[in-house]
């Protein structure tokens, strides 16, 4: 009975060491490094403690509340307190994945789920780095300038991916579509990346379909194609005839894919987050934030209500668009997040359709530029675009040779602002004007108020020089120096713009698979000619359209000019009164003055433990010279003084290793 409430007594202190503990480390901590480092430190110090002292004592007559008070018991508890945050240190430190990402783990409440959840995911991502190292990442990265290492570092980051298997393997394949950030060398490699899926059984599909649907299938089809007609990672094709003998496509989505990306997603981004604090190369190429807009994209794609949904707001965008292209419909009452029903279109896939061009007579450069002028128009009027624009994703209708957009499970959102940063983007190639360019650019980029006008017209007229007096602009090369210019500059375009140009890249190399002579930007400029022209004769083409938009700009504006003679004699009071005092300086910024605050609260706490240490040393050392009573607490004083300077030491020290992570 004594023993088992001595037991729940060190129960209870532990309990105190894990909240003591927590609020002295400080926020975003790990809960299974917490835990453990509580568990190992109290182990470890009770044991020291019988060992040296209880085992000469009859402790079990004394419950341990009732000698709190002795000096043994304080050092104890102290002990413990201070070795749990050094072994939380030592975690922080050898931290495999370089990240402090606190608890993670959603949706799992309890203890046992969430333990079993890291220690499944920490194995793979010791799986991961292991098989990384193993292939020799690590070495080749700090050596890829030259450019044999970099094809060795091409063949080592393939290989790895390949042997990661799963998630892996699709994001090196979204990888070898970056031609804008990767060398010929490393797109050669990573495009021989194969992953080869297993079609779904025919239980299988029937299991979904009988889950998914409203009614069983044999009230909605009439006909089911069980052989697949394309089978993906995520998902496969059939195709069905509805009991109202309409053809339609049926995607499925596959029912293990959900839990492969709740697991290998968050270990890819780890893996990335290590490669990054590993190399520069890999920092500077924005290798974690790829990793990130691949699995927050393939997050989305597992949702097949949300491709529904795009498919109806880009079909809805472009119905009234003087391009026309084809859109399949989908049939809503039988779609959901794990089914899509579909129009089926008849016809060829551009890059296998020579047939079709020469049995339609399409002209091949009026097809191009038809798709090319919707994409524009999707870009630089609706805002919401297919973002995977491959030459699997364009067919030809083959009733009539009407371009056809199929796979609306990635599409971008540009709002109004970036919209106008694209169109002067557009204008400044025509033009060939450095400073339209710029203007376009910095509506593109964050934090374009850091961004020197002067300097980067300068590297944008170099650019532009590049491209002039050619008879075709290189598209790739031309994305990849404004990502350049963008990142030395050290700015970084907003996601969806990255991926609205990543996007036109894609399109490129497909509209060139239609016609090999076809120019992107040669056409883009006789589209933003178009484009100014338009804008500059409506007016005169929709006058009471444009009056109307007038009145409505200026109904807008009447309450604003209203205030303006108050607010301008308010402002003449406060120049002559000399309350008006215009300053800059560097609190003046947000961000710098956090930095600088965050680092000079560190700095004060560093003074105040080494100045504890210091006061204690020298209580100690007075203390030698002192033979009465009065030594005691001055040693005690001394003692704790060491014991306040290591905690804000090991404090400082996790706070120091968070913020290297970062």
């Amino acid at each position: 009975m004594i023993f088992l409430k001595f037991l729940t007594q060190i129960l209870i202190v532990s309990g105190l060491i894990y909240i003591v503990s927590g609020r002295l480390i400080g926020s975003n901590i790990n809960f299974v490094r917490r835990v453990l480092s509580v568990v190992i430190s109290v182990t470890l110090t009770s044991f020291v403690y019988w060992y040296s002292y209880l085992r000469h004592t009859d402790f079990l007559s004394e419950t341990m509340m009732q000698t709190v008070t002795e000096v043994s018991t304080l050092i104890w508890i102290g002990s413990m307190l201070l070795i749990s945050m050094l072994l939380y240190l030592v975690f922080e430190l050898f931290d495999p994945s370089g990240i402090t990402n606190g608890d993670r783990r959603h949706g799992q409440k309890s203890l046992l789920l969430r333990l079993r959840s890291y220690w499944r995911q920490q194995k793979r991502l010791r799986q991961v780095l292991k098989i990384a190292v193993t292939n020799g990442v690590v070495q080749t990265i700090k050596y890829a300038r030259q450019r044999e290492n970099e094809k060795e570092l091409a063949i080592a980051l393939r290989a790895t991916l390949e042997q990661c298997g799963g998630i892996f393997i699709k994001f090196g394949q979204v990888l070898s579509t970056r031609k804008e950030l990767f060398s010929p060398i490393f797109i050669d490699e990573l495009e021989r990346l194969q992953h080869r899926v297993r079609p779904l059984s025919e239980e299988q599909v029937k299991q979904i379909l009988e889950r998914s649907l409203p009614q069983s299938m044999d009230e909605i089809f009439s006909q089911f194609q069980m052989e697949p007609i394309a089978a993906a990672s995520i998902g496969q094709v059939h195709k069905a005839r509805l009991k109202n003998y309409e053809e339609v496509v049926v995607k499925l989505l596959r029912p293990e894919v959900k839990g492969i990306m709740r697991d290998d997603l968050e270990i890819l981004e780890e893996f990335a987050n290590w490669l990054s604090t590993k190399s520069t190369w890999a920092e500077s190429l924005g290798f974690r934030e790829l990793a990130g807009g691949f699995a927050e994209g393939l997050r989305e794609e597992i949702h097949l209500d949300i491709e529904v949904r795009n498919t109806l707001q880009v079909k809805n965008a472009l119905a009234k668009s003087d391009y026309k292209v084809r859109i399949p419909k989908i049939f809503t009452p039988y779609s959901n997040e794990n089914v899509i029903v579909m129009e089926y279109i008849r016809g060829q896939s551009v890059a296998e359709g020579a047939s079709e061009f020469n049995r339609l007579s399409i002209d091949r450069r009026q097809f191009a530029r038809t798709v090319l002028y919707s994409f524009f128009e999707q870009m630089l009027f609706s805002g919401i675009f297919h973002a995977d624009p491959h030459p699997g994703n364009i067919h030809i209708d083959e009733t009539d040779g009407t371009p056809v957009l199929l796979d609306f499970g990635a599409v971008g959102r540009l709002g109004a602002t970036q919209q106008e940063g694209l169109k002067l983007f557009l204008m400044g190639i025509q033009l060939n004007d450095s400073s339209v360019l710029y203007d376009g650019l910095t509506l593109l980029v964050e934090n374009a108020d850091h961004a020197e006008r002067a300097r980067m017209e300068q590297a944008i007229d170099q650019i532009l020089l590049k491209i002039s007096y050619v008879d075709r602009i290189p598209t790739e090369e031309l994305i990849h120096a404004l990502f350049t210019v963008v990142r030395d500059f050290g700015l970084a375009f907003y996601p969806a713009v990255g991926l609205a140009l990543r996007s036109l890249v894609t399109l490129d190399g497909t509209l060139r698979v239609i016609d090999p002579r076809f120019d992107i930007f040669t056409e883009a400029k006789d589209f933003s000619a178009t484009y100014m022209r338009a804008s500059f004769l409506k007016p005169f083409k929709e006058p009471m359209a444009t009056k109307e938009r007038l009145q409505e700009e200026l109904s807008m504006l009447i309450p604003t000019l209203r205030k303006m003679p108050r607010r301008v004699d308010q402002l003449i009071q406060r120049v002559e009164s000399g309350k008006i005092i215009l300053h800059h300086d560097v609190f003046s910024d947000e961000h710098n003055s956090r930095f600088i605050t965050h680092l000079f609260s560190q700095f004060v706490l560093l003074l105040v433990g080494i100045t504890f240490g210091i006061i204690s040393v020298a209580l100690l050392a007075i203390s030698q010279f002192i033979h009465d009573s009065y030594a005691v607490y001055l040693n005690t004083a001394a003692y704790l003084g060491l014991f306040l300077c290591a905690i804000l030491l090991v404090r400082l020290s996790i706070q120091a290793l968070r913020s290297m992570k970062q």
